[in-house]
């Protein structure tokens, strides 16, 4: 008796082993890499990527040399560019074109490599008043399958009662457009007004709500630090902005992702020249991680977005 049931004990590791294989082979398959889109300079030489497996750790891809150059509008900048991919299996990029023009850049590419013709979207061409069209953003809505591109500008005379003559009299808040296909767009509209001058909105949906990050970007008395907002729609009803998640250095460009179940929030820490970062495990509670965080020399905010490991392997085996 005991010599069968000693093959059978013996086995018993082996087929723990099997499974524990099995077990980090999915996850092994299912593991995904941050890439983290950003601009340089005055955004003049163009798109820049890196990456993280951690979430923390962020590495130039290209040798730190710009993937794209900058064609549209009149100025041919870079600045802000935010990436997503969307529900056509597209990656999807806007950015600021300029300090001064009524319009944004737009292009597509399926790797991130190879970019369609830059266009220039005139988003506020029919407000004669607009004095910029900045920091803007996508967000694909996978319910909806609607995109939404969201920016901030300011129009001369709006808004006197949060006006300053400091930060060259910008006075800011955000507006609309949306897309099904990138080739007609809605009217433009307002998106939000906070009640301050308000800039770098980035949104995230969890649980059926949608979470605005936004800048306050008042001047007298400073805040310049990320607050969120919330809303159950995706155009419009965001709720007042919620106290600062960020410290006392000044904070702009936040983009989001999750990190081991946790939120983290990355941001310019613009007045010091280096980046930062908070986690929070329910979009309420906020630690200071900046001294956890790295990322590339030069570094200016853009947008963190996942891939997966098989889409990354190809793209550093193409950037060699």
């Amino acid at each position: 008796m005991l010599n069968r049931i000693l093959p059978i004990w013996l086995l018993m590791p082996l087929f723990f082993l099997f499974y524990s294989c099995q077990s980090v082979a999915q996850i092994t398959k299912k593991d995904e890499v941050f890439l983290f889109s950003y601009f340089t300079g005055n955004g003049e030489d163009g798109l820049h990527l890196s990456y993280s497996t951690d979430g923390f750790t962020y590495f130039a891809l290209n040798e730190g040399k710009s993937l794209l150059t900058p064609s549209a509008g009149g100025d041919k900048l870079m600045r802000d560019p935010c990436i997503i991919k969307g529900g056509d299996g597209l990656f999807h990029m806007v950015w600021t074109v300029s300090w001064k023009e009524k319009g944004i850049g737009y292009a597509y590419s399926k790797d991130l490599i190879n970019w369609s013709e830059q266009q220039f979207i005139p988003v506020m061409a029919h407000e004669p008043d607009a004095r910029n069209t900045w920091a803007p953003e996508v967000f694909y809505d996978v319910d909806e399958d609607l995109y939404i591109i969201y920016w901030s500008t300011t129009i001369t005379g709006r808004y006197p009662e949060t006006q300053s003559q400091l930060d060259n009299a910008h006075n800011h808040r955000q507006y609309y457009v949306t897309t099904k296909d990138f080739k007609t767009f809605s009217e433009t509209k307002l998106f939000y007004e906070p009640g301050f001058n308000v800039i770098d909105g980035t949104i995230k949906k969890h649980k059926g709500k949608y979470y605005l990050f936004v800048k306050d970007e008042t001047r007298e008395p400073a805040k310049k630090n990320i607050r969120i907002a919330v809303s159950d729609s995706l155009t419009g009803g965001y709720s007042e902005a919620g106290p600062p998640i960020t410290g006392e250095y000044w904070a702009e460009g936040p983009t989001v992702t999750q990190v081991d179940g946790q939120w983290i929030v990355y941001f310019d820490k613009y007045t010091e020249h280096s980046m930062g970062a908070v986690v929070s495990s329910d979009l309420e509670n906020w630690t200071d991680v900046s001294d956890q965080v790295s990322f590339p020399e030069g570094t200016r905010h853009g947008t963190v977005f996942t891939v997966d490991r098989a889409f990354f392997d190809d793209l550093l085996l193409h950037l060699k």
